[in-house]
Order: structure tokens, then C-alpha cells, then sequence
């Protein structure tokens, strides 16, 4: 039995973590890769920018801090974020995150999340609405799994 060749390794600088990308909120580096197993982002908040508060319902994500400083807001607790920092958030837990006078820079990861399936959804026979639009971030592609979802898991940008 062979063993698959191992993906390419990837080194991200902080050059391109320090990148000021574009709006209120960037995703300003993505993981990529048919073959990867994780998700993985650098997301950079402009300064008093804000993620409202939203729910992942289906996976955990590990945030750590780059740079800058900011908030991370549970219905709980909330948590001052710098340089360093680290927090697990798992599957279900209701966050936001508020950025500080300097922005803040920030990792998340993620398994990564299994291809959507066409069919009807829990407790409805109507089935999936013909067009998925409004379900995908304008901002950086992703579509939400949630039907209800409000903000873009990935980015933070709001759905239409």
C-alpha cells in the first residue's frame, strides 16, 4: 500500500500578515489546497471594527492573536485579546469580536468542513431553496451552512 505524497509545506511572513487588506474586515491570507485537511485564515479587523455576534454550530476554531488588541465577547464573559493570545471556541459557543484603537490581526483554524449536501433540511419537506445567493459572503465566497447565519463564519462580513 502507498502513502499519499504530503502536501506542500506552507510559511506565511509578517509581511503578509501585516497586510491592511481592504474594508472593515479582510481575510488577508486563506489556506489552500484540494489535499488540505484544515482550514485556516489570517482576518484583520480595521480599528473599532466589529464580527457581531454569531454562533458555529457545526466545528471548534482556535483564534490566536497576531497583533493588535481587541475583544472576544461570549453571552459569559468577555475576554481582552493581544498579541499572543489564544482561545478555543468549540462547536456552539456565541461569540463577537470587537477590535481596538490599532485593529486587530488574527488567526483562526478549523477541521475542515465536509462538502455541502443537496437535500431537504431538518424538519421541513420543502427542501433547499433553489438559489443559494444570499447564503454566500460577498466578501470572501464562503457560504454559510446556516440557513440563518447573519455574518460570514470566515471573514465576519454581513449576509444579504
Amino acid at each position: 500500500m502507498s502513502t499519499p505524497a504530503p502536501a506542500a509545506l506552507v510559511f506565511v511572513g509578517p509581511e503578509q500578515t501585516a497586510d491592511v487588506g481592504r474594508g472593515q474586515i479582510s481575510v488577508v491570507w486563506s489556506l489552500s489546497g484540494h489535499t488540505r485537511d484544515l482550514d485556516a485564515n489570517v482576518v484583520r479587523l480595521a480599528p473599532d471594527a466589529a464580527i457581531g455576534e454569531h454562533t458555529e454550530t457545526v466545528l471548534g476554531v482556535l483564534l490566536t492573536v497576531l497583533s493588535g488588541s481587541g475583544e472576544l465577547r461570549t453571552p459569559d464573559a468577555t475576554w481582552q485579546l493581544t498579541p499572543g493570545a489564544l482561545a478555543w471556541l468549540p462547536a456552539g459557543t456565541t461569540r463577537s469580536l470587537h477590535a481596538g484603537e490599532e485593529g486587530l490581526v488574527y488567526t483562526t483554524a478549523h477541521r475542515r468542513r465536509p462538502p455541502l449536501g443537496i437535500g431537504p433540511a431538518l424538519g421541513s419537506d420543502a427542501g433547499e431553496p433553489a438559489c443559494l445567493l444570499d447564503r454566500v459572503c460577498p466578501e470572501c465566497g464562503r457560504l454559510a451552512a446556516e440557513r440563518d447565519a447573519c455574518y460570514c463564519a470566515r471573514c465576519g462580513t454581513e449576509l444579504g
